[in-house]
């Protein structure tokens, strides 16, 4: 009886790692990618003052990862705008949610029911391409650990790794948004699965690439679909973090941050010219907080 259910189980991966991404899942990356973009301060008047910069901005949340990919392997980057079809729909999907009379496509891709189905379709693109990065780069560099490790990062959180060149299309130069310095959960998710699809690639992980596609999908698809039906900007990494970083970094992760924020409340007692500076700090430091909620429901 367990010989058949892992049988069952074994065929279920396979066929769940077959099926196609395009057109389905897909356009419901598009819808989830520029949705995130919608979101963004002055998105909105930037799409109806300089439709060109959006849409280039919207390409580059739908394309970005690949952008990355190629770059770090020394491939052209245009490379997958050649895929017209991809380029079609995404377009289609910018122009729907900028534009759309009365916006009743983004009203109703926003419903949540609707967009926790779209979410979860999302990750399953988010995945796929992380084991096709590491594929990928280890078909260039069959011992290159990290270059896979590297490719593959890129590959599922390309958008939010790139985002301070998004936000220079939109004339916006915030440095202290800066994803490696406060990792959202898909940045930091993507990281660790690019290591365990390494392992696995590299036959140090013994188990088929199919089982590892389809548990990781249903790990990420959980976490995001139950963080975005609560609302929560937690992480499910934050408890392992927590015990792990301080023993081997000396502090948990990410607490610098909270670092910079009492260094500039004890800055107050000083000159005016010199109080000043917190209270811009204050204001970055909100704007920051803001623009990573954003990041982390992508």
């Amino acid at each position: 009886m367990e010989l058949l259910s892992a049988l069952s189980l074994g065929e279920l991966a396979l066929s769940f790692s077959r099926v196609p991404l395009f057109p389905v899942f897909d356009l419901s990356y598009f819808i989830v990618s520029i949705l995130y973009l919608k979101y963004e301060p002055g998105a909105v008047e930037l799409s109806q003052r300089h439709p060109m910069a959006s849409w280039l901005c919207a390409m580059l949340h739908c394309f970005g990862s690949y952008i990355l990919a190629d770059l770090l392997l020394g491939e052209p980057l245009v490379d997958y705008f050649s895929n017209n079809s991809s380029i079609l729909l995404a377009s289609a999907v910018w122009y729907l949610i900028f534009f759309c009379p009365l916006d009743l496509f983004y009203k109703c891709v926003c419903f949540l029911p609707v967009k926790l189905i779209f979410v979860a379709m999302k990750e399953v693109v988010r995945v796929r391409k992380i084991a096709v990065g590491i594929h990928h780069a280890h078909h260039h560099y069959h011992h290159g650990w990290f270059v896979m490790i590297a490719t593959g990062w890129v590959k599922g959180s390309g958008v939010a790794l790139m985002s301070n060149f998004e936000q220079l299309l939109r004339g916006v130069w915030k440095p202290e948004t800066n994803e490696i310095l406060h990792m959202s959960f898909p940045t930091k998710a993507s990281l660790y699965g690019a290591i365990l699809f390494t392992l696995q690639q590299t036959r140090w992980l013994p188990v088929s690439k199919a089982s590892l596609i389809f548990i990781f999908t249903m790990f990420m698809v959980s976490c995001k679909v139950f963080l975005m039906a609560t609302h929560s900007h937690s992480s499910p990494f934050d408890v392992l973090e927590g015990y792990v970083c301080p023993v081997l970094f000396g502090s948990a992760w990410g607490s610098d941050h909270h670092h910079d924020n009492h260094g500039g409340s004890q800055g107050g007692s000083g000159p005016s010219s010199h109080s000043s500076l917190p209270t811009k700090s204050k204001e970055e430091l909100s704007e920051g907080s803001r623009k990573k909620k954003t990041k982390k429901a992508d």
